[in-house]
């Protein structure tokens, strides 16, 4: 069992962390002013007074557009910030649960397996991969790769042709939650079944009137189909 108390979350003012308090009151969150991945040393001090025997690492920069406006930023928050977290967990001999993405694919067949060959198509998955190699390096990590948004879809249109294996955040919460305690690591898929945005989107709420959208019709480059397939997840945990 792990030590709640000796557990940090980065990220923990995301969308991912605001859930995960509500499962874990417990676990530390830090604020990006008391632990910044991008400074190791603030990151030594803060593990040096509080202690650390796992760290959830969540926090990203993660617009594909904006990424492609600022990229240096994603390399500073997502490669080095990563890395950064790493070194921490290897200096105090800390576990480590890394939240990737399924953009890491190239997203042209779908249900992906944790062994399939990753090729990202844009700068934000590119920066979770570098991210991904970071963790890699670590014999006491797990990358999760997954995909969630709010528990109320955001948008006014919604993919038709984009497939996913996307779920709420409440949901995927509660999945990752089981793998706190679970002694794993390489790499683990977490996600629903695979769908695609524009049903995603009525799974959220079918009462609004949501309206259909190409991956043709915007400016950024998106992936067709990085649905996920998690048989390795439902079997470590559903026996």
């Amino acid at each position: 069992m792990v030590n709640r108390s000796k557990t940090i979350f980065t990220g923990g003012s995301g969308l991912l962390g605001s859930e995960f308090r509500k499962v874990f009151p417990d676990i530390k969150y830090p604020s990006s002013k008391e632990f910044n991945v991008t400074n190791y040393n603030q990151m030594k001090k803060y593990v040096q007074s509080n202690g650390c025997d796992l760290i959830i690492h969540a926090a990203a920069f993660t617009s594909p557009p904006l990424i492609d406006k600022d990229p240096l930023k994603a390399i500073e928050v997502n490669i080095i910030g990563t890395s950064n977290v790493v070194k921490l967990c290897m200096e105090f001999d800390a576990r480590l649960i890394y939240i990737s993405t399924d953009y890491v694919f190239k997203g042209d067949k779908g249900n992906y397996e944790e062994t399939d060959p990753v090729y990202p198509v844009n700068k934000y998955a590119w920066s979770k991969l570098g991210g991904e190699c970071a963790a890699r390096m670590y014999n006491k990590s797990l990358i999760i790769r997954t995909t969630f948004g709010p528990n109320m879809f955001p948008y006014e249109r919604a993919f038709v042709d984009q497939w996913t294996s996307r779920e709420g955040v409440s949901v995927v919460a509660g999945k990752i939650s089981k793998l706190i305690d679970a002694d794993i690591t390489g790499i683990i898929h977490v996600g629903g079944k695979r769908k695609t945005i524009f049903e995603y989107a009525k799974s959220l709420d079918n009462t609004r009137d949501i309206a259909k959208l190409s991956i043709n019709d915007v400016s950024f480059d998106v992936p067709v189909d990085t649905s996920l397939n998690c048989d390795k997840y439902n079997e470590l945990i559903n026996g």
